[in-house]
């Protein structure tokens, strides 16, 4: 029997990548899980998510014995939140774990973002974030248990050239989850967040494109004490599954998977 047998899982940004991985670990470990990813098109330079991806997971989810419930689900729109929070109660029974993982980036130079560039990443990776522990906290509270975990990223510990707009949101929900931990301390609910650097997936070497980094990568691989490009999503997973399998004495954490970065902050 696993650690979180029983358990009921919802990942944002749960298609491909860190969100993949992810629910393949809550799985392993016998947690059903709800996957929400393919989200509107947005300007970007990478493909995101799709319902074919969210599709791929759920079946891959479901190979290792649990219940995957793959939603489609643009986290920019409240409504469609709560309306999938809703469904994942009414499906499988509760909601104990919640991963609000869904994310985007644009790099560039300030003076060059446009303004439909802030939005997408402000309306994705705060807001986003926002709208799911909004609907998250009412079901844990009525529960008495939950397990949040907040991606952010380590652009959200530190400054990063021409990633400014996107270093903002990351910042900006360590500011939430730490503030919604406090919110919820007594009530059997802990929110923490996890820091990757660089992680390996679709953002930031898209499919069909060699294992080669890019300028981008190599220049980030320089602030690494341990000479790597990036980190694979499992490693994140590792990290995730610590959190959630904790006994409800860690919250308002930050936890750091980055190559020795975390050595260089205060």
């Amino acid at each position: 029997m696993g650690a979180l047998e029983g358990r009921v899982a919802f990942i944002t940004g749960g298609a491909r990548g860190q969100g993949r991985a992810h629910a393949l670990a809550l799985a392993a470990e016998g947690a059903n899980v709800v996957i929400a990813d393919a989200p509107r098109p947005m300007n970007l330079t990478y493909p995101l998510g799709t319902e074919d991806d969210l599709l791929a997971t759920a079946k891959e989810v479901e190979e290792l014995g649990a219940v995957c419930l793959p939603i489609t689900l643009d986290v920019r729109d409240g409504a469609a939140v709560s309306a999938a929070i809703d469904e994942t109660v009414s499906s499988l029974g509760s909601l104990d774990i919640l991963v609000a993982n869904a994310g985007v980036v644009s790099t560039g130079r300030l003076d060059e973002v446009t303004d439909e560039t802030w939005h997408q990443l402000v309306d994705t990776n705060l807001t986003g974030v926002f709208h799911t522990l909004r609907a998250a906290i009412p079901v844990m509270r009525r529960q008495r248990f939950g397990r949040i975990v907040v991606t952010s990223s380590m652009g959200g510990r530190m400054g990063i050239p021409e990633l400014a707009p996107y270093n903002a949101t990351k910042w900006g929900v360590i500011g939430l989850a730490k503030s919604v931990a406090l919110e919820v301390a007594k009530e059997g609910i802990t929110v923490n967040v996890i820091c990757p650097t660089t992680v390996h997936t679709p953002m930031v070497q898209p499919v069909g494109v060699d294992g080669v980094p890019d300028e981008f990568v190599r220049r980030m691989m320089k602030a690494n004490p341990i000479p790597q490009p990036w980190i694979e999503a499992e490693d994140v997973s590792r990290g995730l599954l610590y959190l959630v399998t904790d006994s409800g004495v860690i919250t308002g954490s930050v936890l750091e998977i980055a190559l020795g970065g975390s050595a260089r902050l205060h």
